[in-house]
C-alpha cells in the first residue's frame, strides 16, 4: 500500500474492535450472564401457570408458615386482581389451595398442596440444570467460587442501595431497560415516519 492510500476498516475489523471493547466491560459481561440465566430459568418454569411469577408464588406457598393472599401480592409486587387470576390458575392445577386465616376469616392463606410441593421440587431441579447450563464454561470449583463472589457482590450492592423486596429486583431491571430503550424507540419511529 502506498503512502497515499487510506485504509478503510472492513466490517470484520469493526466487529473485532467492538468485541475487544466489550470484552473488558463489566456491565456487558454481567448483562450477558444475566440474560442467559433469565432465558434458561424462564424456559425451566414455562409450563407452570404464571411462569416465573407462578414459581415465586409456589415457593412462598410451600413455606412452613403460610402467608395470606394479600401479603404474597405485596411481597411479589403483584396487583391484587392479577394475583387472584394467578392463584386461580395454580389452584386449578391442584398446586395450591386457599384456606381461611384463623386470625382473620376474611383473609385467605395460600398453602402448597402435596402436588404443589412435588412440582416445586421438580422445578427446582430444572432450575439447577438451567444454572448448570449457564455456568457450563466453569468447572465445579470455579462455579462454587463464582456463586460465592456473586453473592458477596449482591450483598454489598444491597447494603449500598437496599431492596426490601428481592422479587422486585428483576422488575426494576426490566423497567430500567425499557426506559433506556424508549428514546431510541422514539427516534426509530420518527425516522420511519419521515420515510
Amino acid at each position: 500500500m502506498s503512502a497515499m492510500q487510506v485504509s478503510t476498516p472492513t466490517t470484520g475489523d469493526y466487529a473485532d474492535s467492538c468485541a475487544s471493547a466489550v470484552d473488558t466491560d463489566l456491565g456487558w459481561a454481567l448483562g450477558m450472564v444475566f440474560r442467559a440465566y433469565v432465558k434458561a430459568a424462564n424456559h425451566a418454569v414455562a409450563d407452570l401457570p404464571g411462569g416465573p411469577r407462578g414459581y415465586q408464588l409456589l415457593t412462598i406457598a410451600a413455606r412452613a408458615l403460610p402467608a395470606t393472599q394479600l401479603a404474597i401480592a405485596q411481597q411479589l409486587g403483584v396487583d391484587r386482581t392479577v394475583m387472584t387470576y394467578l392463584l386461580d390458575d395454580l389452584e386449578s392445577a391442584g398446586l395450591v389451595e386457599r384456606q381461611p386465616d384463623p386470625a382473620d376469616r376474611r383473609a385467605r392463606r395460600i398453602i402448597a398442596t402435596d402436588k404443589g410441593h412435588a412440582r416445586l421440587a421438580e422445578l427446582q431441579q430444572r432450575l439447577r440444570l438451567a444454572e448448570d447450563h449457564v455456568l457450563a464454561a466453569l468447572d465445579e470449583p470455579k462455579r462454587d467460587t463464582f456463586r460465592d463472589l456473586v453473592r458477596s457482590l449482591a450483598t454489598h450492592a444491597n447494603t449500598l442501595d437496599p431492596e426490601a423486596n428481592p422479587c422486585q429486583v428483576v422488575d426494576d431491571i426490566e423497567v430500567a431497560e425499557t426506559t433506556a430503550a424508549s428514546p431510541r424507540l422514539r427516534r426509530g419511529r420518527r425516522s420511519t415516519a419521515r420515510r
